[in-house]
Formats: C-alpha cells, structure tokens, sequence
C-alpha cells in the first residue's frame, strides 16, 4: 500500500526519453561530424592492419621480440617468439593482427585525447571538479551500454567498437595523469619558478618527466582495458580474434574458445609487460 502511495505521488523520471531525444538529435544534426570520425578511426585501422599483416609472420616474429628485448626483458623477448609461433601455428595470425591493429588505435586515441585532459585537470580545480563525476560514470556503466550510441552513430564494424573501447578505456590515462602531476614535489615546482621558468617549460621539463610513470601505469591499464573489449566489440561488427571467441561461445566449441582465447592472453601479456618496460630505465630493466 506504502510503495503504491509512493509512486502515484512521485511520478517516474523521463530518462530513458531524453536520452533517446538526445541521441535523435545528434543523429541528424551530427551526421558529417561522425562520418569524418568514422573515416579517420577506418584509416587508422587500416594503415596499422596493413603494417601488421604486411611482413611475414617469422620476420614481424622476430621485429617483436627485438622490441621486447630493448624494453630490458629477453624473458619477454623468449615468451614472444613462443607465444606468437604459437598464434600463427594455431591458425589466428590474421585475427590476431586484426585485434592487434583495433586495440592500438583506441589504444592511441585514447593517450592522445587522455593526457592534455588529465594537465587540464591537474591544473584547473574546476575542470577536474567536472570530468572526475564524469570518469566515474564511464567506468561504472556496463560496457555494453555504450555499444548502444556507438552502433546508432557509427553503424555495425570496427568504427563503434574502437569507440566504445576508447570511452570504455580513457579513464586511467586521465586519472593517472593528473595524480601523477599533482604529486610532483611542491619544492621542485617552486625551484622551477625560482629560476624564471615558464609555465610549459615547467610542465614539460619538470613535471611531465617526474609524472612519467604513473602516466604510463595509466596508459598500461588504458591498453589492458582496450583489449578486454575485444569480444564485446566483436558483437557489432569488429573484426579480430574477439570473433573466434565470440563464435565458439555461441556455438559451444569449447576447444576452439580455448585456442582463441590463448591468443588473447599471449597478446595481452606482451602488450602489458612491454608499456610497463618501455620508460623504466635500461639499467633497471636488464636486471629485471
């Protein structure tokens, strides 16, 4: 009796509505914005799938594990030449590369747009005061929530599911950006104005290089959680090894999930274990 008092006195707010009124909108009013970001994020795909598939998987091999070498782990460089053998043996070279291209161009987009928002954020009250209820919002959503928007504006393919990652993604890029500049020493910061520096010299030369590692915990998470969308992405249209996944799961191929789903952890251990080593120093990392 309580709870029927209660909502024919408290009418139910019109959510869903003004979201769908919103989205209306954008769709008509927005159309050319989205096709020039649905075009530039395909050619981004497309120029890293090309570079990807364009060497042959033995030398593209051993291009990896060179990297992951110089990044101070030869027991990484040892595990990526045994993972990748393992994805081409098993028959997922090209999805993997696919994924590959799909995670780095969120991946990218994502530190591009993320780090000039996390300054602004270390250095403006207000804007952090805005975008921090915002940050927690898009980590907070189910992740196929934003699935939803993305195919509206975009339509079915690779376009939604790299925005959907990059919305999914961003967060740690911002927050650590701006944790890691907030916490450079206040004495260093004074030091800097004491010698007449200017306000970009004194981010890039100051608080940038002593920020660098927590922005780059940030980015880590951003790329880890960019390749966790890969199967939910593959809902939609995007193409890579999050299809396979996707397929065995729908068709109850346990062993064929288990294979793809190999490839997603081999290539996530190296994408991890490499931006976690790129910045750290060589003595650091060779001894590591």
């Amino acid at each position: 009796m309580l709870n029927n008092l209660i909502s024919a006195e408290m009418p139910k707010l019109p959510i869903a509505d003004w979201v769908d009124t919103a989205v209306d909108w954008m769709s008509l009013n927005l159309e050319g914005l989205f096709e020039g970001i649905a075009v530039a994020i395909e050619n981004v795909v497309d120029a890293f799938t090309w570079v990807f598939m364009l060497p042959h998987p033995i030398l593209f091999i051993v291009i990896l594990a060179a990297i992951a070498y110089l990044a101070g782990k030869w027991k990484l460089s040892l595990f990526t030449v045994l993972g990748f053998l393992l994805i081409w043996n098993l028959g997922y070279w090209d999805a993997t590369m696919s994924t590959l291209a799909l995670v780095l161009t969120s991946g990218v987009i994502s530190i591009v747009v993320g780090i000039p928002i996390g300054i602004w954020c270390a250095k403006s009250k207000g804007a952090s005061g805005v975008i921090t209820p915002l940050l927690d919002f898009m980590q907070t959503m189910p992740a196929f929530v934003y699935l939803l928007p993305a195919v509206t504006f975009f339509s079915l393919g690779v376009v939604p599911g790299v925005i959907a990652s990059i919305i999914f993604a961003i967060p740690p890029t911002i927050r650590m950006t701006n944790l890691g500049i907030k916490h450079v020493s206040g004495e260093l910061v004074e030091a800097a104005d004491a010698f007449g520096s200017t306000g970009t010299q004194k981010l890039f030369k100051v608080q940038l290089p002593l920020a660098m590692p927590n922005i780059m915990a940030g980015i880590n998470q951003t790329i880890m959680l960019s390749l966790s969308m890969v199967v939910i992405a593959s809902m939609i249209g995007a193409q890579g090894i999050g299809v396979e996944v996707y397929r065995a799961v729908t068709q109850l191929q346990i062993g064929k999930g288990f294979e793809a789903g190999l490839a997603v952890v081999v290539l996530a251990i190296v994408l991890d274990r490499l931006s976690q080593n790129i910045f750290k120093p060589a003595q650091k990392r060779r001894n590591a």
